[in-house]
């Protein structure tokens, strides 16, 4: 269901009742700007939330070193830069 503003306010236990049950919409000028639900859908929409977030690249790194270090490696060997010729050098 769908109530305006002035409405919400003066009939928000009521809304309050509503939104265990359904999705409450409340509109300003014919437009959704806010939508109240119940404490159930909430924890819901949380878990979601949760699950679909992605680790940070700093927690993946974390993760990597974590896997290197329980494997008995100290990391990643990286071979020593040669001397390789670099076209902007004068000849």
């Amino acid at each position: 269901m769908s109530w305006n503003i002035a409405s919400a306010k003066q009939q928000f236990s009521e809304i309050v009742r509503l939104a265990a049950h359904e999705p409450q919409a409340i509109c300003k000028r014919d437009k959704p700007v806010a939508v109240l639900i119940s404490a159930g859908e909430f924890e819901g929409y949380q878990r979601l939330l949760a699950a679909r977030r992605k680790p940070a690249l700093q927690e993946q790194f974390a993760q990597i070193r974590a896997i290197l270090t329980a494997e008995g490696s100290d990391g990643i060997q990286i071979a020593p830069r040669g001397n390789r010729p670099n076209p902007f050098d004068a000849p």
